[in-house]
């Protein structure tokens, strides 16, 4: 038998609006995880109860929520995406290499945003999961994220 409940409902009226720029350097392809300066970020603008969001500026990186226990889960994945999209499909946009086009794909599969509860101050994340960006290209990347969080603080004078 399925057994569905619902919590008690929490309500607020945002007061704040905070935003920032992340700036990764990536190593190339793999997962870079973000979790961490993310939280910071919620700490230093004050958040109490909101969301928070995330947008990266780039076709050919993702943002992604996954497990961050086991970095075998990670290598996978990076091995599960040259699958899909591999590098010598025949691909006809190469004008930035041979793997700009199956990078896009990759993309185009996993996303540029994301978007996180957050109680207490602190992101709703399940027990083993962490953000991270995914660079899709071979060699390194500067890479830029937004982040910004609305809903209530615990200083809404920020």
């Amino acid at each position: 038998m399925t057994t569905i409940n619902l919590s008690a409902i929490r309500r607020a009226t945002p007061q704040i609006m905070a935003s920032a720029e992340l700036s990764v350097d990536t190593a190339g392809e793999g997962f870079t995880e973000i979790t961490r300066e993310a939280a910071r970020f919620l700490a230093k603008a004050g958040a109490q109860d909101g969301v928070l969001l995330l947008y990266l500026r780039h076709t050919s990186a993702s943002l992604v929520i996954q497990e961050n226990a086991d970095p075998d889960v990670r290598r996978d994945l990076v091995t599960a995406l040259r699958r899909l999209a591999p590098d010598n499909a025949g691909w006809v946009h190469s004008i930035e290499g041979q793997d700009d086009m199956p990078a896009h794909v990759k993309t185009m599969l996993t996303g540029l945003s994301l978007h996180v509860p957050v109680r207490d101050g602190t992101m709703a994340l399940g027990t083993w999961q962490g953000l991270y960006l995914a660079e899709h290209r071979t060699r390194p990347h500067h890479r830029s994220i937004l982040l910004q969080f609305v809903g209530c603080g615990v200083n809404p004078g920020l």
